[in-house]
């Protein structure tokens, strides 16, 4: 099996978004990256399946998602413990309110308000100008100097960017894209990639399975 990337895509948008369909993605090493140890989980650190959203705060289809798809997914599986939620910075352009929503998403986690700030930028309707992300922070409680400082000093420009570049490996063009694996990494994992802002049931099948591979076989009599 060759060592890089390998993706078997239904159908996609010239711009990366799926119209239908999903990939696996199948590595003959499971890239360091799954899985870092400044994560901000949403649910359960120790939860059997992780799901890592690329996104971006000014998409529209991730506005969809989170909307329509996540409350489920919150619900029905981050809340109780099966699934651990990561989101991962995909911006679409390398500034203005794309940038400036995950700079700000990343200064609230600083006052441990990442989560927080994360739906109040999806809530926001795409208001996104520098003085209502420091509106936001106000609105959250933060300290407002030591966000605006974060926010001045571009403090998390570098990492934005480096999950960009991480999804980008493994052949994410657009957003939202969620991919799907076992928390405890097997050396050779079947990555599955949803490449879309697609209904629960989608994810609900998906999810089942991997978790349906975690359960170990009855003992026969």
């Amino acid at each position: 099996m060759q060592s890089r990337v390998k993706f078997y895509v239904f159908s996609f948008l010239i711009s990366g978004l799926a119209l239908c369909g999903f990939s696996t993605v199948i590595h003959a090493k499971a890239p360091d990256f799954l899985i870092q140890e400044d994560d901000v989980v949403r649910g359960d650190p120790k939860a059997p399946i992780t799901i890592l959203e690329y996104s971006d705060f000014t998409c529209g289809f991730c506005e969809k998602f989170f909307h329509e798809t996540f409350p489920q997914l919150l619900s029905q599986y981050i809340e109780t413990g099966k699934v651990r939620f990561v989101y991962r910075d995909f911006p679409r352009s390398p500034g203005g309110p794309a940038l400036h929503s995950s700079q700000a998403a990343r200064c609230a986690g600083q006052q441990d308000a990442y989560w927080p700030m994360h739906d109040r930028l999806f809530n926001s309707g795409g208001q996104l100008s520098m003085d209502q992300l420091k509106g936001y922070a106000k609105e959250l409680g933060l300290k407002g100097d030591q966000f605006a400082q974060c926010m001045d000093n571009n403090e998390f420009v570098t990492d934005i960017f480096k999950d960009r570049m991480e999804g980008g490996s493994l052949g994410i063009r657009g957003t939202p894209a969620f991919v799907l694996f076992p928390t405890n990494v097997p050396d050779n994992p079947n990555l599955i990639l949803i490449p879309g802002a697609f209904p629960f049931e989608t994810f609900k099948e998906q999810i089942d399975k991997l978790l349906n591979l975690q359960t170990p076989p009855a003992p026969t009599s």
